[in-house]
């Protein structure tokens, strides 16, 4: 990855594949994501950011999530927490609904940003609608919110109502580097994150170069690829001031092959 060209990754909280019984589990593994991940990934030159939250896939639990969510302000004045997430829907149920707007209010007392995650197939559209009823319900800056996986489908109402939206690349599941790519030249680079994801399915972080390379190979210019891949991501993180990586420009820089002396 750092070979590559990445300088950074922002890890949000995330199911651990198995049920968790107890808030103490979820705070080590906070601890992992913010004390431990930013070492081993500062091996390689790359910065490690990351969010906490209690996950869609575990907000079936009501009252363990509520326990969880008394340790998360804790963690907000760690150096590499950049906000809540991902918190949204998984099945669109009243319980995952319940601990959704819990963590959007905290977010908004502490003033974090917030990362979304829409439920996935069949589940998506109603999903992705009802998180907006909820955060039209709530006192809630749209530009310090980004909902994620959206797809053809998705992708319209939550830009139009200001939100960043983010296009998850992936190798069989959610969204693909041609489609992406696709959506791209539709709606543009405004308020758009890219990113890639590994979890449990047959997964490949390069999926991001992927889409970059289409991107490239389909005539946009370096600097456009660099406004979306990189530009953006620094605009919509660094409202916390702890990402500290800046927009670039490559004006100066020549695509042209220039001979060698």
């Amino acid at each position: 990855m750092a070979m590559s060209g990445v300088v950074a990754v922002a890890e949000p909280a995330f199911w651990a594949g198995f049920t968790r019984n107890y808030p103490e589990t979820f705070v080590d593994y906070f601890r992992q994501i913010s004390e431990f991940e930013p070492t081993r990934a500062a091996e390689y030159g790359i910065k490690h950011y990351c969010w906490v939250a209690v996950n869609p896939k575990e907000a079936e639990n009501p009252k363990l999530s509520h326990q969880v969510l008394e340790h998360m302000p804790g963690f907000f004045e760690k150096p590499t927490v950049l906000g809540i997430g991902e918190i949204g829907f998984h099945k669109t149920t009243p319980e995952e609904e319940e601990i959704f707007e819990a963590q959007v209010d905290m977010a908004i007392k502490y003033d974090q940003l917030i990362l979304i995650h829409t439920p996935h197939l069949a589940d998506k559209v109603r999903g992705t609608r009802r998180t907006l009823d909820v955060l039209k319900n709530m006192n809630v800056d749209p530009e310090r919110v980004w909902i994620d996986h959206v797809e053809e489908h998705t992708i319209r109402e939550p830009l139009d109502q200001g939100y960043w939206v983010g296009f998850t690349i992936y190798p069989i599941t959610k969204c693909s580097p041609r489609r992406a790519v696709d959506m791209l030249e539709m709606y543009g680079r405004e308020r758009i994150l890219v990113n890639s994801s590994a979890d449990w399915g047959p997964s490949d972080p390069f999926t991001l170069q992927e889409c970059i390379m289409d991107f490239r190979g389909r005539g946009h210019s370096l600097q456009e690829a660099i406004e979306i891949f990189h530009n953006n991501p620094c605009r919509f993180l660094g409202q916390n001031p702890k990402f500290d990586i800046q927009p670039v420009r490559v004006e100066s820089y020549s695509e042209e092959v220039q001979p060698v002396a």
